[in-house]
């Protein structure tokens, strides 16, 4: 039973997961996850799943596709452990993302697949998904999620949420639908038109990575209005002093992401003054005005989640606040740093050797020390040594989530 079946009132916390959207490289928070259910299960038994510890898993693009994976029911099992994630990108995205058969077709396809319509037809993904998850909808998840798309003809972002499905089938489109939307990355993917049985509004989607390819604020925004909404439910029926068991301050959050590759100095306003549409859209095999977007989506989301978990601009600083440092063990953002290489920054280079390599990327991370934005210099910044492994890391909260399972269901 996941914790978000549980009730809440008996633990101290509530539990969320983010995962953040990236084509193939979906297999880094494959291997941290794998790694985090391995440990739980070290604590709870070999039938512990990473659905049983958190109240809320959220996922955007390949991230929508992870939680999917680990919530989606098959005999109120999640469908897939974690350990599964790698092996089923290393089977599946080759066929997803098929590369040209001939090598010299390779530069001539690189030079004209962004005219030239999507450059995947996505049959094989839709094929897949159809196969695995069947009728299952978004209601039917074994835990709350949270998976953001965008609706290009109503120039909106539409988020799907668990809790919305089973409030209202008009709400409940198939899961199968929410990944294809969330996952149609614009000039990889095609777009996804779905509907709703009973429900007259037609979607038109795209990547939920437009709106939040980082979705850990989306989720804790969530969270907190859920929060809101069951005190005051709670106030009506009992007394105010279920108001207080709701605090922000229990948010419990791990977010992962699909490694960062952000090139400080790579542009500047000497150059770019002289650009035209072009050249922001396409400038030395990338682009620009995409990239830019992208990076601003997510340093805002790591903006706003250091002023909720309090920690300073100064990575090494210590104020001996315990109230705060306390809060800062709240939130874990796990981040490969400083990729490098056309094809470990790329979503879709699904080659045998290149997703081997990004699952080294993965396993490489858990021993590096935990890291965190620097809001002063945009880098990502080993913090103190005394701080540990990002394994460490992770084997003190896989304890910490085991510990609020068992305080939900004693008694």
């Amino acid at each position: 039973m996941a914790v978000s079946e549980l009730d809440s009132g008996k633990g101290e916390l509530r539990t969320i997961l983010s995962i953040d959207g990236g084509g193939i490289r979906g297999i880094i928070p494959g291997v941290i996850l794998a790694f985090l259910e391995s440990e739980l299960q070290k604590l709870d038994g070999e039938d512990a799943r990473i659905a049983d510890y958190f109240d809320v898993i959220a996922g955007t693009s390949t991230g929508g596709l992870v939680v999917s994976m680990l919530t989606a029911p098959e005999n109120n099992r999640p469908l897939y452990q974690a350990k599964d994630i790698v092996p089923f990108y290393k089977k599946h995205t080759p066929e997803i993302f098929r590369q040209p058969r001939c090598h010299f077709l390779s530069p001539l396809t690189n030079r004209f697949w962004k005219v030239m319509g999507p450059r995947y037809d996505g049959e094989y993904l839709k094929e897949l998904l159809d196969k695995e998850l069947g009728v299952v909808t978004l209601k039917q998840t074994l835990t709350q999620v949270i998976i953001p798309t965008y609706d290009i003809k109503r120039l909106f972002p539409v988020i799907f949420t668990t809790a919305e499905a089973k409030m209202d089938e008009l709400n409940n489109p198939l899961l199968a639908d929410v990944c294809l939307s969330t996952s149609a990355a614009p000039t990889y993917l095609p777009s996804h038109k779905f509907g709703i049985e009973g429900n007259s509004n037609i979607f038109h989607m795209i990547d939920g990575g437009v709106a939040a390819n980082n979705p850990t604020l989306t989720a804790i925004l969530h969270e907190k209005k859920a929060m809101i909404i069951r005190s005051e439910l709670e106030t009506e029926k009992k007394n105010k002093e279920a108001k207080l068991k709701m605090s922000p301050k229990k948010l419990l959050v791990l977010s992962l992401g699909t490694g960062s590759f952000k090139k400080i100095g790579k542009y500047d306003a000497e150059d770019t003054a002289k650009w035209g549409i072009l050249s922001w859209v396409h400038k030395n095999k990338t682009t620009p005005i995409i990239d830019i977007f992208s990076d601003a989506n997510a340093d805002m989301v790591d903006i706003h989640l250091a002023t909720m978990f309090q920690y300073d601009h100064d990575l090494h600083k210590n104020d001996g606040n315990k109230k705060d440092n306390h809060r800062k063990k709240d939130y874990l953002r796990i981040q490969a740093a400083d990729l490098s290489g056309d094809e470990l920054c790329s979503v879709d280079i699904a080659t045998k050797e290149n997703l081997e390599n990004l699952e080294i990327v993965g396993e490489k991370l858990l021993d590096e020390t935990v890291s965190r934005v620097n809001l002063k210099t945009g880098r990502y910044e080993k913090l103190s040594s005394k701080k540990g492994t990002n394994r460490e890391a992770l084997v003190k909260f896989a304890e910490r989530l085991s510990k609020e399972r068992k305080l939900r269901l004693s008694g």
